[in-house]
C-alpha cells in the first residue's frame, strides 16, 4: 500500500505537516460538531470563495469528503496531514475560549442542578452535559490543562469556594465560584474518583481518567476536611508532557556527562535531593530511560506510581496492606533486578536495605528531601548509617530546583543594582533580563521552567571527609574544591543566558548559608 504522502504527489494534493497556522484553527471556528470530528478525523481549516477546506488523513477518503458537503451545504476541497497534526489541530480548534470558565461562573443562579452521576471517563471537549456544574468543572479541567498546571486547588473559606491552579510551581487565583455550588461541585469531583460522597470527615484519595481530544489525562485527587469543608486537590497527569530522557532536561554538560557516567555503573547509590515539585522524579525516570534496555531488569518501588513506564516493573506503596518501601525493597530483591529505584528513603530501614542491595551488585537509585547535594549524607548519618556505609555505597549526589523561565514574548533587558549581582557571585554589571508581563504569559512575565543542577560525585577526598565527620558545611567545602558547581553559580549562568531571573534564582536558592 502506498504511503499517503505518496498518494497527494500523484494525485496534486497539498500534504502539510502542521495545521495550527490555518484560520480557522487560529479562530476557533468550529463548522462541524466536535464528535463528527473527533470520529472522522477530518478537520475543515479554512473558507475559501465559498469552498471548505478539509485537513485528512487519508486522501482517499472520499465518504468522509462527501459527508462534510452534505452537512455543510458547501464545495469542499481536501489536504492532506498526518493524524498527529490532525489531531494536534482539533484540540486547538475545539480548545475553550479564554475565561470560558469565568463567563460560566458569572451567569450560574442559585437555581443550578445536583451533578450528574456519569463516572464514565469522558472527553474534555465534547461539551454536551446539561448540568452547569459539569459544564463548570470540564471547563476548570480544560483550562488548567490549557494552562500548563500540574496542580488544581478546590479551597473552602468562609466567603466561598476558590480554585487555583499551580503554574510553573506558583498558585494563582483562578475561580471563585458561587459559594452555593461549593458543595455540588466538591461531590462530581468526588463522583469521578469513585470516592465516598457521604464520608466528608476523613481523608481520601481517589483518581480520575479522562480525555482531552486524542489524549488521555490521569487527576490524582485527595480530599482533606478543613474547617469550611472539604478541601481537594488534583495533580495533573499528562503523559504527553513527561520529558523523558536526561540530554532534555537542560543539565549543564559537564554535570550531564558526569551523571550518565554513574547511571552506567554496575552497582552503588545515586541519590537525587531537592524539595517537593522540584522535578526529582522526572529525573529518576529519564536516569531508568536511559539505561532501560531487554537485557536489565528494572524494578521501582513508588509512593504513588505516577507514570506508568514501559519495559520494567512499578510497584506502588499500599500503606493499607502493609506495603512500604522497606518491606517492598525486599521482596524486589528476590525478583534478580539490576536496578533499583526506590521512590524516597524516609527511614533507617530502607537506607539500611538500599545500602545491602548496592553491597550485593545492584545500582540504586532514590530520592531525598535535603537542601544541597552534601546535606544528603548528613541526613543519612542523622538516620543511623555508618559513614563508612556511605563512603563505600553511595556514588553520587544530585541536588536540583526549578527555576520559572522568562517569557519570550515580552522579555526586556534592565540594569541590576550591585547587590543584585554581587549576591549570585557575578561581577560587574552585565544586563539582566525580566519579563514586563504580557496576556500569553498571564500578566506573571514567566512562562515555563528550567532545571539547575548541582552533582557532588564521591571522590577519594570527600570519601574520607565523611570517615572524619559528616557535617554538610564541610562536606560542602571540599566538594566545591573537587569541581562541584554550586546550584547558585548554575543558576547564575541562565541568568546571564537572559533565561531566567535574579530573583527566580535567589528565591530557590536562598536557604543555603555562606552563598
Amino acid at each position: 500500500m502506498k504511503d499517503n504522502k505518496i498518494l497527494c504527489q500523484e494525485f496534486q494534493i497539498d500534504y502539510v505537516t502542521d495545521l495550527t497556522s490555518y484560520r480557522f484553527v487560529q479562530d476557533k471556528v468550529q463548522v462541524l460538531p466536535y464528535g463528527i470530528v473527533k470520529a472522522r478525523k477530518a478537520l475543515p481549516v479554512d473558507e475559501i470563495e465559498s469552498c471548505l477546506l478539509v485537513a485528512l488523513e487519508d486522501p482517499l477518503d472520499l465518504e468522509t469528503l462527501e459527508e462534510i458537503q452534505c452537512l455543510t451545504g458547501k464545495k469542499v476541497r481536501e489536504i492532506c496531514a498526518p493524524l498527529e497534526a490532525i489531531e494536534t489541530a482539533i484540540e486547538q480548534c475545539y480548545h475553550q475560549k479564554d475565561n470560558a470558565a469565568s463567563a460560566l461562573i458569572a451567569t450560574l443562579k442559585d437555581s443550578s442542578l445536583a451533578p450528574d452521576v456519569d463516572t464514565e471517563g469522558y472527553d474534555l471537549l465534547a461539551q454536551t452535559a446539561d448540568s452547569p456544574v459539569i459544564r463548570l468543572l470540564n471547563l476548570v479541567l480544560t483550562e488548567a490543562i490549557q494552562q500548563g498546571a500540574s496542580d488544581i486547588h478546590f479551597e473552602p473559606s468562609e466567603q466561598g469556594l476558590v480554585i487555583r491552579y499551580r503554574i510553573d510551581g506558583v498558585l494563582q487565583l483562578r475561580h471563585v465560584p458561587p459559594k452555593e455550588l461549593q458543595g455540588q461541585l466538591l461531590a462530581r469531583i468526588k463522583v469521578l474518583a469513585k470516592l465516598d460522597i457521604a464520608e466528608q470527615r476523613l481523608p481520601q484519595d481517589g483518581r480520575i481518567k479522562l480525555k482531552i481530544g486524542g489524549r488521555e489525562i490521569d487527576f490524582r485527587v485527595s480530599t482533606i476536611p478543613i474547617v469550611y469543608g472539604e478541601r481537594v486537590v488534583l495533580r495533573i497527569l499528562d503523559k504527553s508532557n513527561i520529558v523523558l530522557g536526561l540530554n532534555r532536561l537542560g543539565m549543564a554538560p559537564d554535570v550531564l556527562n558526569q551523571f550518565e557516567k554513574l547511571i552506567h555503573l554496575s552497582e552503588g547509590i545515586i541519590l537525587v535531593t531537592g524539595p517537593t515539585g522540584s522535578g526529582k522524579t522526572t529525573t529518576l525516570y529519564s536516569a531508568i530511560h536511559d539505561v532501560n534496555s531487554p537485557e536489565v531488569n528494572i524494578m521501582t518501588i513508588e509512593d504513588p506510581v505516577e507514570y506508568k513506564l514501559p519495559n520494567m516493573a512499578q510497584v506502588g506503596v499500599n500503606p493499607k496492606i502493609h506495603l512500604d518501601f522497606a518491606t517492598g525493597l525486599r521482596h524486589i530483591l528476590r525478583q534478580d533486578p539490576d536496578i533499583i529505584m526506590i521512590g524516597e528513603i524516609r527511614d533507617k530501614e530502607t537506607a539500611e536495605i538500599a545500602i545491602q542491595a548496592s553491597l550485593t551488585g545492584h545500582l540504586v537509585l532514590s530520592t531525598l528531601h535535603t537542601n544541597d547535594a552534601p546535606s544528603a549524607l548528613t541526613r543519612l548519618v542523622e538516620m543511623g548509617i555508618e559513614p563508612y556505609l556511605l563512603s563505600s555505597t553511595v556514588v553520587g549526589v544530585v541536588a536540583q530546583r526549578l527555576v520559572r523561565a522568562i517569557c519570550p514574548h515580552c522579555r526586556e533587558s534592565y540594569t541590576p543594582s550591585s547587590t543584585e549581582s554581587q549576591q549570585l557571585g557575578i561581577s560587574g554589571l552585565p544586563p539582566f533580563y525580566r519579563g514586563a508581563g504580557c496576556a500569553l504569559c498571564f500578566g506573571l512575565g514567566y512562562k515555563g521552567r528550567y532545571g539547575i543542577y548541582e552533582l557532588m560525585s564521591m571522590s577519594h577526598p570527600i570519601k574520607q571527609q565523611i570517615l572524619k565527620s559528616a557535617d554538610a558545611a564541610e562536606l560542602r567545602e571540599v566538594a566545591l574544591t573537587q569541581g562541584m558547581v554550586s546550584l547558585r553559580h548554575q543558576g547564575a549562568e541562565l541568568v546571564l543566558r537572559g533565561q531566567t531571573t535574579s530573583a527566580e534564582v535567589l528565591r530557590v536558592t536562598r536557604s543555603y548559608e555562606g552563598e
